[in-house]
């Protein structure tokens, strides 16, 4: 096996135009570690905001991506949930777990869960950051429950999509705030209500909500509480802006809760029962290879994804 490997990396922050292709030393996996290679990478939001600002990260240079698809290639001591050759996909540890935008990446070997056989390195490559963070909202923090009405803003963006599915395979009656022209997408995986937040203001037309999903902050996350029946939570993935949230949905007489999604074995297991199940498919709207990570970069910018960006790193998947 090579010593060396292929990465995308910058220097400095800044635009796409920061992103190049590196050879960085293969790491090492560590004391219950596994070293896995990998196939695909998610892109994610977070991805092109820490490559622009100073966020969680320190300064450059870095390697960006949290999700991975891959095979396991070596184990570290005390791993005992995989061997070399098994098919993984899971979120490295957040934020700091960085750096799936490579060829071989090391992370906890809890961090992972096996690759379910419906869904190719690709598919499974657009999961696990998008979906724990659907499933740590609705599930761990709102405790969604059969017959419950659940608001999803963005619904057809990438914790969107999954969210709705997520929320429907709960039992509950879903409403999404997303553009007339992918209504038709949401419908087809359980959205029940739909409002085009072009057409319409979502908080004069959706009532008696019990959780609302905020992936968007700012004015949209203070008018959702009030379309919270008394005593109903938002849960916003935005983490900022706690004491006004919280002033005014005390005002209001809700809840409100900030969420930064964490690494998950269980519930990554669990996420991996729901794709087996056929409760959850992720919707991939484009692939990029290593060499056109500014233009994946750029087409994620944009905010008018449909589903997932997700970067190519083998030719073969």
């Amino acid at each position: 096996m090579s010593t060396t490997m292929r990465a995308i990396s910058q220097d400095t922050l800044g635009g796409p135009e920061v992103l190049k292709e590196v050879e960085l030393p293969r790491p090492e996996p560590g004391p219950s570690e596994v070293l896995v290679r990998v196939h695909a990478a998610g892109l994610n939001p977070t991805d092109w905001k820490h490559r622009a600002h100073k966020l969680f990260l320190g300064p450059p240079p870095f390697v960006l991506g949290w999700d991975v698809s891959g095979v396991v290639e070596e184990t570290g001591t005390g791993v005992t949930l995989f061997k070399p050759g098994d098919e993984v996909f899971g979120m490295l540890p957040y934020p700091h777990g960085v750096g799936s935008h490579a060829e071989y990446v090391t992370g906890p070997a809890r961090a992972f869960a096996r690759k379910p056989s419906q869904l190719d390195h690709v598919q499974a490559a657009a999961v696990p950051l998008a979906a724990l963070t659907a499933w740590q909202a609705l599930v761990d923090t709102a405790r969604v429950q059969p017959g419950q009405r659940v608001l999803v803003h963005a619904a057809a963006g990438g914790v969107g999509h999954m969210a709705v599915q997520i929320a429907k395979a709960r039992g509950a009656h879903v409403i999404g705030t997303a553009s007339e022209g992918k209504h038709e997408f949401l419908r087809a995986i359980g959205a029940d209500e739909l409002v085009d937040y072009r057409e319409a203001d979502f908080a004069d037309v959706v009532r008696d909500v019990d959780v609302v999903l905020d992936t968007i902050a700012g004015d949209t996350r203070t008018r959702s509480l009030r379309t919270l029946r008394p005593g109903g939570l938002l849960v916003s993935i935005l983490p900022y802006g706690k004491d006004e949230l919280d002033a005014e949905a005390q005002r209001l007489g809700v809840r409100a809760e900030l969420l930064l999604v964490e690494a998950d074995h269980a519930g990554m297991n669990a996420i991996a029962d729901l794709v087996e199940q056929g409760a959850l498919r992720p919707r991939v709207e484009a692939t990029f290879t290593m060499p056109e990570i500014r233009k994946a970069h750029e087409a994620g910018e944009t905010g008018r994804t449909t589903g997932k960006l997700v970067l190519v790193v083998r030719d073969d998947v």
